[in-house]
């Protein structure tokens, strides 16, 4: 995209509070509890602008599948490449919706066949956080049809024109190699 417009991009970070305000200060004595430290998804403009997309090459984010992600029928997006990659362009509304814990509904256009697009939405394509601060995008539909395996590689970006996620199988490991190995 480096010859198209620029993206509203502002990078969310985690705000720390580590020191309690007076009045914060004054309840914890009162109540005769410690002051808890809090933290808040916040935005700040980064000195460094968003990483570009290559349109030749735009899958920011590569899986190696993993039997995890094929029982569950979910990709895992680590915290660094959701925060890089995905949410800088979400609203920040929408990020500590997902971040508090929350599902968040999207859409996913598999264009692993180029003149063939097929979309996978509703209710049951979601992102969601995970307990370690990962992220996984849920879609089962997407794992049956595209017969996604372990050890198969896949290209993932989050295309901000129309806020959307684009998915391409890159490599799948072979039938025979599988039930060689004994891999599902």
């Amino acid at each position: 995209m480096s010859d198209q417009k620029e993206f509203l991009s502002l990078k969310k970070t985690f705000f720390y509070n580590f020191f309690p305000s007076k009045e914060e200060e004054e309840a914890c004595k009162l109540d005769n509890t410690p002051f808890v430290v809090t933290r808040e998804l916040i935005e700040i403009r980064d000195i460094y602008p968003p990483p570009k997309i290559d349109l030749k090459n735009p899958w920011q984010i590569k899986i190696k599948v993993t039997s995890y992600e094929v029982e569950a029928g979910a990709l895992l997006i680590p915290y660094i490449e959701m925060f890089e990659y995905i949410l800088r362009y979400w609203t920040l509304d929408l990020a500590k919706i997902l971040v508090n814990g929350c599902g968040v509904c999207v859409q996913v256009w598999d264009v692993t066949t180029d003149n063939t697009p097929k979309k996978y939405e509703g209710e049951r394509v979601y992102l969601w956080k995970l307990c370690n601060n990962d992220y996984a995008l849920s879609c089962i539909e997407l794992f049956n049809s595209s017969r996604l395996g372990v050890g198969d590689e896949i290209g993932l970006f989050w295309d901000p024109r129309s806020s959307n996620f684009m998915f391409k199988l890159l490599s799948q490991v072979t039938l025979e190699f599988r039930t060689k190995n004994n891999i599902p």
